[in-house]
Parts: C-alpha cells; sequence; structure tokens
C-alpha cells in the first residue's frame, strides 16, 4: 500500500520561504495526482495545490497563487510545495495525499493521506 511521508515545516517569519517535501515508499508517484491540503486552527482541511497524474498540470488555491509551486522531483517517488512569501494566514498543517489515476484533487477523493507537517508563519 502506498504510504507518503511529509516533511519540511516549521517555524518561519511572514515573508520567508519553505520547502515542503512528500515522499512515498516504494513506489513512483507518475501515475498518481498528488495534491497539497492544509488545516489551519479551528479551520476544515482545504486544498492548497494538485498536480495531475502524466500530464502534470497545476492547479492551485487562489490564496496561495502566485506564491507556492508545486512540482514533482527528479526522484518520481517525491513531490514538492515550493512556498514563498509566506503569510500568518498560512499557518496550519500540511497535508500530503495521493489519488488513483484519472482522479483529481479534493479532500474526499484522495486514496492515501500522509500525517501532515506543521507550518508556523509569526513574527
Amino acid at each position: 500500500q502506498l504510504q507518503l511521508v511529509e516533511s519540511g515545516g516549521g517555524l518561519v517569519r511572514p515573508g520567508e520561504s519553505l520547502r515542503l517535501s512528500c515522499v512515498a515508499s516504494e513506489f513512483t508517484l507518475d501515475s498518481y495526482s498528488v495534491g497539497w491540503f492544509r488545516r489551519a486552527p479551528g479551520e476544515e482541511t482545504e486544498g492548497v495545490s494538485c498536480i495531475s497524474s502524466y500530464a502534470d498540470n497545476t492547479d492551485y488555491a487562489d490564496s496561495v497563487k502566485g506564491r507556492f509551486t508545486i512540482s514533482r522531483g527528479d526522484a518520481k517517488n517525491t513531490v514538492y510545495l515550493q512556498m514563498n512569501s509566506l503569510k500568518p494566514e498560512d499557518t496550519g498543517v500540511y497535508y500530503c495525499a495521493a489519488s488513483r489515476p484519472g482522479i483529481w484533487c479534493g479532500v474526499g477523493s484522495m486514496d492515501y493521506w500522509g500525517k501532515g507537517t506543521l507550518v508556523t508563519v509569526s513574527s
């Protein structure tokens, strides 16, 4: 079964950057759509970004467009989320999730989830 592990979270000041990594064990991710989701304190989980299987089409939440970039690494078991110009409202637990081929990212549509990595943006 596909297992996902996120890393790269931490405490940063507004305007700084972080790069999150999502690594799959024993499987490549190129045949999966992979999404990043986040859960802010007291809020529901929301979609942040998604990269599609095979075609590598990308999509972003309006709140992060122009600041975040999702990409697949040279190692095909890895997906990144580059986060620039971070804002306090970006604070939350970030989750990596993968869906079977042909399924676009959605909170209720993902087949495999990581356990999350905490991102805190505070001055």
